[in-house]
Parts: C-alpha cells; sequence; structure tokens
C-alpha cells in the first residue's frame, strides 16, 4: 500500500522506509508478483473477461489546496498517473488535493458502475459537480477511508451524454503518504464484482485475520492463567492482544479515542514494537532458550514506545519509522532464526511451526515491497495466511497434548511397576509388622496380666495375709472361707470389666468399695467414699479396669504403708473429666519405713501407666500429715 498507514507485525505487516532498492526491489517484485497470480486467480479471470465492458482511468489532473476548501482551485492542475502519491511532488504537504478525471459516456440512461480503489486518508467524490459521498471527516481527526474501496451505481440524470467528470476531495498528512488510486467504470455487474474482490482482500479478509487471533489469543491466554509456570503460551498471548490492537488497524474507520491521526498513528506503532517484542520472546522459549537481560531490553523498549507514543503523539507519528523498522527488521531475523533452527535440529512441532512462520514470511515480502512502494498496489495478501498460522498453532497444541498423554502414560507404567515392588515390599513389611506386633501384644499381654494379679489377687492376699497374722492361732474357718471370698470377689473385677464393652461405672465401683472397705475396716481405717455424677457414666472395658485397678493399688497402698486412721476417696464427674482423688491422713512418704516399694516399685510404675492410658497424669502429694493421690483424665478416650 503505498501509504505509511501500515506497519508489520507478527502476522505480517511491515513499516514505511526507503533506501532497500536494487536486489531487493526485484526480488520482492518477483515475489509480489507469484503471490497476486497465486491468490487473485478468480479476480484476475474476472477482471480479464470485464476488458471490454470497463474502463480503468489511470490519467488525471491534480491541485492541491487547504484544509478547508469547499471547491477546486481554479489554477495549479498538473496531470499525474495513477496510483499517485502527492508527497512525491509536493513533499511536507498536509491538507488537500484535489483530483480531477473524465471518462466518456454513450447514452446517459444507461447505469454504469464507478469503482474508486483507493483513497488516503479521507475523500468527498463528485460526478459532474454532484456530491454522491463523503467521509465522515475531512479534516483532523481524519476519517480512515483507505480501508476499502468505494463502488457507486450512476444512472441519468447523474451521467451526462459525452463527457463525464469525477473529482474527488482527498485529504491526508504527508508523513503518512497519502494517495489516490484508480478509478473504473463501465458494466455494474462486472465493476461491482471487482469491488467485491477487492473488499474481500482489504477489509473483509482483515476481520477474518482479526477473528484468527482473538481466538488464538483467547485460547493460549487460558492456557497460560491456567498453567502459569509455561510462560510460551502467555508471551504467545500477549503478542496476540497487541497483535489484535495493531490489526485494527486495518478496518478502523476514524483513529478514535485519539483526537488526531498523529496520535493514533504513534500508537498503532508502539503496538508494533510490542507486538514484534513479545513475538521475539516467543520463539525465544519455544526453542527452549532464555535470554534474560535481551528479553528485558525488548520489553524495556516496547515499554517506552508506548509511553512516549502517549506522551508526544505529535512527534512519535510522524518519526515512528526510526523505532518501527529496526524492530521489523529483529522480526524478519528472529523468523529466520527460528526457522533455520527449527529445521535443522527442532523438534516436530518446532518444525510445524518454523514452516508455518516460513510461508507468511515469503508472503508479506510483497506487503513489504507495496508498503515500502517498491510496488504499486491497493491490497495486502497477508491476511490469506493467518489459516496457515490458525493450523499451524492447532498441531503445536495437538503435539503438546499428545507428548503430554504420553509422558502420563509412560508414568501411569511406571507408576504401576513402581506400586507393584512397593507393595510387594510392603506386604512383606506388614508381615514382619504384624509378627511384631503379636509377640509385642503377648509381652504385653503377660505385663498386663503381672500388674492385673500385683494389683488384684497381690492387693488381696496381701490383706489376707496380714489378717491371718494378726488373728489368734485358731483362726475360724469361717474367716478363711471369707479370705477365699474375697480373692473370688476381685477376680470378679476382672471378669466383669473384660466381659462387656461398656459398663455401668457406678455399679462396677460397688464391689470394690465393698472389699476395700473391708480391708480398711481390719486395719481400722475410716473409708470414706464420694461418687459425684457418675449416674449413666460407662466406660470402655479396658479404660473401667484401668481405673478399678489404679483405685484398687491406692487403696492397698493406704492399707499397707500409711498408718492412717482416716482415708477420702473420691471420684467426681466435672464437666467432660472424670477426677479421681484419694487422700490418707497417715505417714508422708519421707516417714515410712519402706518408701521404695510405693515411690519406686511396681505399684506405682502401675499406676503411673494406668493413669497414662486414661488420659491423663498421676499427681503424687505428700507431706507429714498424709498423701494425696489425683489423677484427672477426659471422659471421652
Amino acid at each position: 500500500m503505498p501509504h505509511q498507514e501500515h506497519i508489520p507485525q507478527a502476522r505480517g505487516r511491515f513499516a514505511h522506509g526507503r533506501g532497500f532498492r536494487g536486489a531487493f526491489d526485484g526480488a520482492a517484485e518477483l515475489i509480489g508478483r507469484l503471490a497476486a497470480l497465486c491468490l487473485f486467480a478468480l479476480l484476475a479471470c474476472t477482471a480479464a473477461q470485464a476488458q471490454p465492458q470497463t474502463r480503468t482511468i489511470e490519467g488525471a489532473e491534480a491541485a492541491r489546496s487547504d484544509w478547508d476548501a469547499q471547491a477546486p482551485p481554479a489554477q495549479g492542475w498538473v496531470p499525474v498517473t495513477l496510483m499517485d502519491q502527492w508527497q512525491t511532488r509536493w513533499p511536507g504537504h498536509d491538507g488537500v488535493v484535489w483530483y480531477r478525471l473524465t471518462w466518456q459516456q454513450a447514452d446517459p440512461h444507461v447505469p454504469t458502475g464507478l469503482l474508486v480503489d483507493y483513497t488516503c486518508m479521507a475523500a468527498a467524490v463528485y460526478v459532474n459537480g454532484s456530491l454522491i459521498a463523503r467521509d465522515a471527516s475531512l479534516v483532523e481527526p481524519l476519517s480512515r477511508g483507505w480501508t476499502a474501496p468505494r463502488y457507486f451505481l450512476l444512472d441519468a440524470p447523474l451521467l451526462r451524454r459525452g463527457q463525464n467528470e469525477l473529482l474527488v476531495r482527498v485529504s491526508g498528512l504527508a508523513a503518512y503518504q497519502p494517495a489516490f488510486g484508480k478509478a473504473t467504470v463501465g458494466d455494474p455487474q462486472t465493476v461491482e464484482s471487482m469491488y467485491r474482490a477487492e473488499k474481500l482482500v482489504r477489509h473483509d479478509l482483515q476481520l477474518l485475520d482479526i477473528a484468527i487471533g482473538a481466538v488464538l489469543t483467547a485460547l493460549f491466554g487460558l492456557f497460560w492463567l491456567l498453567r502459569r509456570q509455561d510462560t510460551t503460551y502467555g508471551w504467545f498471548a500477549f503478542n496476540g492482544l497487541f497483535g489484535l490492537v495493531y490489526g485494527y488497524n486495518f478496518v478502523a474507520a476514524s483513529p478514535w479515542p485519539f483526537p488526531t491521526t498523529d496520535g493514533w498513528q504513534a500508537f498503532i506503532a508502539a503496538c508494533y514494537v510490542a507486538v514484534a517484542a513479545s513475538y521475539v520472546i516467543f520463539l525465544l522459549r519455544y526453542a527452549d532458550r532464555r535470554c534474560p537481560r535481551f528479553e528485558r531490553i525488548l520489553l524495556g523498549v516496547a515499554a517506552l514506545a508506548l509511553a512516549l507514543a502517549l506522551a508526544f503523539p505529535q512527534a512519535m507519528g510522524p518519526l515512528r519509522n526510526v523505532y518501527v523498522l529496526p524492530m521489523m527488521g529483529l522480526h524478519y531475523a528472529a523468523s529466520i532464526a527460528f526457522v533455520a533452527f527449527a529445521l535443522r535440529r527442532g523438534r516436530r512441532d518446532q518444525q510445524v511451526l518454523g514452516l508455518c512462520i516460513l510461508l507468511p514470511l515469503l508472503v508479506t515480502l510483497y506487503d513489504a515491497a507495496v508498503y515500502l512502494g517498491f510496488v504499486r498496489g491497493t491490497g495486502y495478501v497477508a491476511a490469506f495466511t493467518s489459516p496457515v498460522m490458525l493450523l499451524g498453532m492447532g498441531f503445536v497444541l495437538a503435539h503438546r497434548f499428545v507428548g503430554a498423554m504420553k509422558r502420563v502414560e509412560g508414568f501411569n507404567l511406571e507408576l504401576q511397576r513402581e506400586v507393584a515392588a512397593a507393595t510387594g515390599e510392603l506386604s512383606d513389611t506388614l508381615n514382619r509388622q504384624h509378627a511384631l506386633e503379636l509377640s509385642h501384644s503377648r509381652a504385653g499381654e503377660r505385663l498386663k496380666l503381672v500388674r492385673d494379679l500385683h494389683d488384684g489377687f497381690g492387693g488381696t492376699l496381701v490383706g489376707a495375709i496380714a489378717r491371718l497374722e494378726q488373728a489368734p492361732e485358731a483362726t475360724p474357718k469361717a474367716d478363711l472361707v471369707n479370705l477365699l471370698k474375697e480373692m473370688r470377689e476381685d477376680l470378679r473385677l476382672v471378669i466383669d470389666t473384660t466381659s462387656q464393652e461398656h459398663a455401668d461405672l457406678t455399679d462396677l465401683i460397688a464391689p470394690l468399695r465393698h472389699r476395700a472397705s473391708r480391708l480398711l475396716e481390719a486395719a481400722k481405717i475410716d473409708a470414706r467414699w464420694q461418687l459425684d455424677g457418675l449416674e449413666g457414666i460407662a466406660l470402655d472395658s479396658a479404660r473401667s479396669l484401668d481405673l478399678l485397678r489404679l483405685l484398687q493399688e491406692a487403696l492397698t497402698n493406704v492399707f499397707k504403708h500409711s498408718r492412717a486412721q482416716r482415708v477420702e476417696v473420691r471420684v467426681a464427674l466435672v464437666g467432660q473429666r472424670m477426677v479421681v482423688r484419694v487422700r490418707d491422713d497417715g505417714r508422708g512418704l519421707a516417714d515410712r519405713a519402706e518408701p521404695q516399694s510405693f515411690e519406686g516399685g511396681t505399684g506405682l510404675a502401675s499406676m503411673r501407666l494406668r493413669a497414662q492410658r486414661l488420659g491423663g497424669v498421676l499427681q503424687l502429694a505428700s507431706a507429714a500429715d498424709g498423701t494425696e493421690l489425683r489423677v484427672d483424665f477426659p471422659l471421652a478416650a
């Protein structure tokens, strides 16, 4: 396109510049002609068939005027060849140029089609002095009428017999290659077909390009949001986001929201810099390369360009090629380097992506030649390659997905093998652990039996022996029977606490209280019992036995060692905790004849262990006026 409206993006559009003549000129011309031949074959056939019915006007007269001109000037007209770029004739002219074209009409009553293929930027069209079309704004901010051709259906009385005049007022800025293209008149159907084909290339395919870019941007953006560690997706989405803004340049009808054309052009140029920077970083990441310092420089340049474009649009717009052309060169260099890398030693997905980049890269040489003015044309063909890029990125996603699934399947197989091996090892370990647990269980049962014998039968036997020693030599038979009954009751304690899972605590304590009271009365020790809140309270068999044995061992020690006259036993429910207290008024531990039998013997160790199993801690306080044993444990296990 012979104006500076277009700046290249990653999908392939190029900035303006001069001086690449010579070899590049010839190569671009050749590639452009080949691309045009392939992509517009149908259009060429249609145009060839329409030649006898249409006439393309390539000669005109041009005259410049100022922004406020409402009519063409009377003088200053010069002949021009269309398409005409007026900045080459009138450098630095910002304002209006009038173009006058004529054609012969044999019959004014025959409808005639009129095609004006290019006006940059805004225009008003007159036929035989009558206004037939006008852009919304012919002064700043200028309408952007270059994005699509213009078609009109002319008929009498607008047409005249003989010579007819087409007058076009074109408003433009010299910094952005203002120009006027060719005009075609003739058979309405034929001319309208030419218009539709031209509009398809210059406008409709640009919309398709934007739509495809939006789909890819959204898709890869979602992938990145769901998988933040894969920054390759993020940089492609970032590239696509700015690419959408830049692509809108090809269909926008006005520079809104910017108040001037300079503001719009500066912003679009800065967006292209961001597109190129993110595109290069994307290629680096996709090639599994990291260049942190270089990437920071690229991002810094993009951020600076955006900031300066917004702050100084009057300067950044006209001077945009100063920073756009280097980024365009970087874009080409990165694309060529990635293609070479992918084809030489890249993965399959990298090779496919390289080929998908290579085709648009070759096609955009034609667009570059048109944009830089090496080839005269009105249409860009890079939009044709967007489906190719869509297929390429689709393959990339599919390849990555299949690769991920293969890795998952391989991991699952490896995991199955590892799980099978671990299961075998675990089975062996569990067997060994089970054997150890059985051994420990047997040892625990033996230890528990010893402690139960010590706390139960042992206490009963000690009491019986003491009573027999204190009894006369001729002990009545009834006394011996009573001793045997007490031993039976002690055995019943073990049976009662283990025969049922849960039993009322009051019912379990009653037999113990009866036996302990008789034992203490024999030693002339007054036993006072206080049971509070135990109605309906049931512990499991193991905890019940531990509690009863702890009480039994405590009272046995009072009987054996305290020489007390009174002992107080309290078992109470306080909130959700059970409080057990045994206090006597006998000798303290330090004054007892055999303190080791209580303080360090089997009895105390057994009570500490039982208190621990109940969920509490055995507390023992001793003074000259007595000894107190206390255990506080939760009701729930």
